[in-house]
């Protein structure tokens, strides 16, 4: 319950995050005003800001609620708006420990450690919203305007992850009564953040209607990400020489080997010495053939780390954990990733629970710009937790049965091989279930030119056990498939329910290009959602446009397909 409210609490300052877009450039028009038409017309223009900035949101009373105190004083200006929303957030913050803190007494009193496993994990998640909105409120307060609108893609996936994390903390919870106290805390959670993100995606029109325009140069031209050779500024010089560099020719700081060859046994010790302070570039670390048993999490103090293998059948974290042996889904991970700027090439990951450990993660990802080439990921249920951040993956291999690709970030799996497992009788797979919550999130999953494919056990029962590309975790989940090779394990139908009619008018599937027995769209489902897209709409779900991938993926030098290769 108290979790919820920090969520509650931190998203006062996401509002202001997308608040500041549109009024620090509006404050000075708004003074003008005041000396030409006196303070009885500045009173209405505030008023007038305010209709402006929550008319493109979907939650109207809650964004003028937030606001309006403010609005109402005809000498405001960008600082009284924030300085109110920090009070506000300041006292929302104190009643949500409080609560926590009740919350995690309670569950150490009944005994209950699924309880208290599943409130641990919400705090580690409100955490991450919680850095994740302070992010975005030094991005707006540290940038120009015009700057704004070129970091919206990173300053987006930020606050799209508070939602998810909100989500997650709610989904983890495995007491009804819990659950459902919980949720009446974040009631406005999710929607005060999808607010936020529509004012961020409306910021060019909010502007222009009070006459402003924001000069934001073609990306050829640009200077202030990019230097000469075309990489972006945030990328080093050393970093880009060892990007672009085989992995024969880099030098690690740190080399894990199992028969003591290295400087490291296990990859966590390898972790361990990341320096604390001092790093300039990556943090490269070489772990070379074997398979290591040992559970990893790359965690949000170590950001920047650059991991790769001997091979992805070669280098293998392996891990058994699942919700059926009394784990939450989130940590029954083998790998975690929560760290930024994470890279590796080159490795396996696998959670060998089988289908009888029901969700049983391999890898679990929650890091922003994290990167994965030629990696193989397998497990059964749940198998790729792509839980936030802009993630891209390329050449890799990746199999399950149920949802085994699954989460809220903004994703692209591009150039790889999907493998449809047998799951459990009475069981169907999915491919994806992805878990966009509110509709201005960036979120989504896109499956571009990869191919979809049963593995040799499941191929005598691929008709009469139905496999689907995805099916709606949550309202607005987002799926799509391009340019890829589909074969007869999908059903006809190609999609599936979630349970009975939940999702399926919000929700957005697409397909476009696509080719093999399986990509015939004839007998698809008719749902309002599911649409078969022209090539134009189909572009806009590329690395480019869709990840911002010029600006980060470009720079790692791995290969990448930035639009439609047809």
């Amino acid at each position: 319950m108290a979790l919820g409210k920090v969520v509650v609490s931190a998203l006062s300052i996401v509002l202001v995050v997308g608040v500041a877009l549109a009024v620090v450039a509006i404050v000075n028009v708004q003074n003008q005003k005041k000396e030409e038409v006196g303070d009885g017309n500045s009173i209405s223009s505030q008023t007038k800001t305010l209709e402006l900035i929550c008319s493109a949101t979907n939650y109207k009373n809650s964004c003028v609620d937030s606001l309006k105190p403010v609005a109402t004083n005809s000498s405001a200006e960008f600082k009284d708006y924030l300085k109110a929303a920090m009070l506000a957030t300041m006292d929302q913050v104190s009643k949500s420990l409080n609560l926590t803190s009740s919350l995690l007494v309670e569950a150490n009193s009944t005994n209950n450690p699924k309880l208290k496993m599943s409130l641990e994990d919400c705090n580690d998640l409100l955490s991450f919203a919680v850095d994740q909105l302070q992010a975005s409120f030094s991005m707006v307060g540290e940038s120009a305007t015009h700057t704004l609108k070129e970091r919206s893609a990173e300053l987006k996936s930020w606050l799209s992850s508070v939602i998810t994390y909100a989500e997650t903390c709610i989904d983890g919870v495995p007491e009804p009564k819990v659950q459902n106290h919980m949720k009446d805390t974040l009631r406005n959670a999710s929607a005060l953040t999808d607010n936020a993100l529509a004012i961020v995606s409306g910021l060019s029109d909010i502007l222009d209607a009070f006459g402003l325009k924001i000069d934001v140069k073609p990306l050829n031209s640009r200077r202030l990400l990019s230097n000469n050779d075309g990489f972006p500024t945030w990328v080093s010089a050393s970093d880009r020489k060892l990007l672009q560099a085989s992995t024969e020719k880099i030098v690690p700081q740190a080399v894990v080997a199992k028969d003591g060859s290295g400087q490291f046994k296990t990859i966590a010790a390898a972790l361990a010495a990341y320096p604390k302070s001092g790093l300039t570039g990556k943090y490269i670390i070489h772990v070379k053939a074997g398979v290591y048993d040992e559970y990893i999490t790359v965690d949000k103090s170590m950001p920047n780390v650059f991991m790769y293998g001997d091979g992805p059948k070669a280098t293998v974290v392996t891990g058994s954990k699942s919700f059926a042996k009394g784990s939450t889904t989130l940590r029954s991970a083998s790998f975690a990733v929560e760290a930024s700027g994470f890279i590796c090439k080159d490795m396996g990951f696998e959670n060998t629970a089988g289908p009888e450990g029901h969700q049983a993660v391999a890898l679990r990802v929650m890091g922003e710009m994290a990167l994965f080439h030629n990696c193989q990921m397998d497990g059964y249920q749940d198998t790729l937790y792509v839980l936030s951040g802009r993630q891209f993956y390329s050449q890799c291999v990746i199999s399950g049965t149920v949802d085994f690709i699954f989460g809220d970030s903004p994703c692209v799996i591009q150039n790889s091989q999907l493998i449809l497992r047998r799951p459990l009788d009475g069981q169907a797979n999915a491919v994806t279930a992805q878990g966009r919550k509110e509709q201005h999130q960036p979120s989504g999953i896109v499956l571009h030119n990869c191919s979809i494919v049963p593995e040799e056990k499941l191929i005598p029962d691929k008709l009469t056990i139905k496999s689907y590309l995805g099916r709606p975790w949550r309202e607005f989940s987002r799926t799509v498939v391009i340019e890829s090779t589909i074969s007869d394990a999908i059903a006809p139908a190609g999609w599936s329910a979630w349970e009975g009619t939940f999702g399926l008018d919000t929700l957005y599937y697409a397909e476009y290009g696509n080719t093999g027995p399986g990509a015939k769209t004839d007998q698809r489902v008719k749902w309002k959602g599911f649409h078969v897209i022209t090539k134009n709409e189909a572009a806009q779900f590329t690395p480019g446009p869709f990840l911002d991938a010029d600006k980060w993926i470009k720079s790692t030098g791995v290969p990448f397909q930035a639009a439609l290769i047809h």
